[in-house]
């Protein structure tokens, strides 16, 4: 079987990036692992010209950057979004990839499609000691794996996480939560 983690930041040396690092280790020893980081794709915002509703694909020139990354998707068993709070939601580098996503939303017909059955885990990271800007970016991923028909099957969200240093207290909860993957 096969995980895929992505890096929903825009960093890919601080925290989110030490997280992915850490999920990755540890599914590894179970799963086909690969990682991306969302900030290695460019594309541009979606146009909401909603062509993708009646065609299933998108209009826009860089749309096989989107393909690329739904590619992965498709290539995957388990998705693991590992996200910080950036002014407590999902970065706009991620928010921006799930509009383009559109094509493959199940709100309409037709619609492009994944492989079924895979499992989402969503992984939310923040600054501050308040858990509920952790929840709110965990219902951000997982209302965007439903749209997808991905079953949400866990997620961890983890307060006080500045920087990557401050990863290392919080490893033994990681692997923890990863051990239910």
């Amino acid at each position: 079987m096969k995980a895929l983690v992505i890096n929903c930041s825009p960093v890919r040396t601080g925290a989110t990036a030490e997280i992915v690092k850490t999920v990755c280790t540890e599914l590894s020893s179970r799963y086909d692992t690969r990682s991306i980081c969302i900030d290695d794709y460019k594309f541009d915002f979606c146009k909401g010209c909603r062509s993708c509703h009646n065609t299933a694909k998108c209009v826009m020139p860089d749309a096989s950057v989107i393909l690329d990354i739904m590619n992965e998707f498709d290539n995957a068993d388990i998705i693991v979004s590992v996200a910080p709070s950036y002014w407590a939601d999902i970065p706009g580098q991620y928010k921006a990839f799930i509009d383009r996503v559109t094509p493959w939303c199940n709100t309409h017909v037709p619609h492009a499609t994944i492989k079924p059955g895979k499992k989402g885990y969503a992984i939310a990271l923040r600054t501050g000691p308040n858990m509920p800007e952790c929840e709110r970016l965990i219902g951000s991923i997982e209302h965007f794996y439903g749209h997808l028909e991905i079953e949400c099957a866990g997620h961890l969200g983890l307060t006080s996480v500045e920087n990557k240093a401050d990863v290392e207290p919080r490893k033994e909860e990681i692997i923890s939560f990863c051990k239910g993957i």
